[in-house]
């Protein structure tokens, strides 16, 4: 039987996007992303993240400050009931990035590599899975990959036609089968 996962952008879904967080210092969880793990969680979902992190590529700080900081938040959503069953990022970037980091990646968004990835490595039905997004690069991996609801966070009510506009993380609930 194949998996259902919900799929979510982290700066700007998860936490508040302050540009290159990197530190727990600096994590604002956005409002209400517990409860809707949670109701992933009871519904079936495996819950992925799904994130470009091109302020590694661009050596604002490292994969090991990447890993300690996710490996955090992961207890946070932990001692809120909720569990985060992994996380995809790509710390590449094609112009800015710094040595190694410099390059096209197909894990980066809007390609839907990190969906393809976690979806091989979780045997996930896309079509049956959702994602949350709050830019249009999310949405565009979710359309790439395949994935069946997509929901865009818009703060300034932003449309586009591939995805439904939301204002808040809790209109997604109604939407997990």
């Amino acid at each position: 039987m194949m998996n259902k996962a919900l799929f979510l952008d982290r700066d700007g879904i998860i936490n508040v996007d302050f540009g290159y967080v990197h530190k727990k210092e600096h994590i604002v969880f956005v409002e209400n992303i517990f409860p809707l793990v949670r109701a992933a969680n009871q519904k079936g979902y495996l819950v992925i993240i799904i994130t470009n992190q091109a302020g590694i590529g661009r050596g604002y700080y490292t994969e090991e400050d990447f890993f300690a900081l996710m490996h955090w938040m992961q207890e946070q959503f932990q001692k809120h009931g909720a569990v985060v069953h992994d996380v995809f990022y790509c710390p590449f970037h094609p112009v800015h990035g710094i040595g190694r980091y410099r390059r096209e990646s197909f894990l980066r968004k809007p390609h839907p590599g990190m969906i393809m990835q976690a979806a091989e490595k979780y045997e996930i039905d896309l079509a049956a899975s959702v994602l949350v997004g709050d830019s249009l690069t999310d949405i565009q991996a979710g359309m790439a990959g395949g994935v069946g609801k997509l929901f865009l966070l818009a703060q300034d009510g932003g449309e586009t036609p591939q995805a439904q506009t939301i204002s808040g993380l809790l209109e997604v609930i109604n939407h997990l089968s």
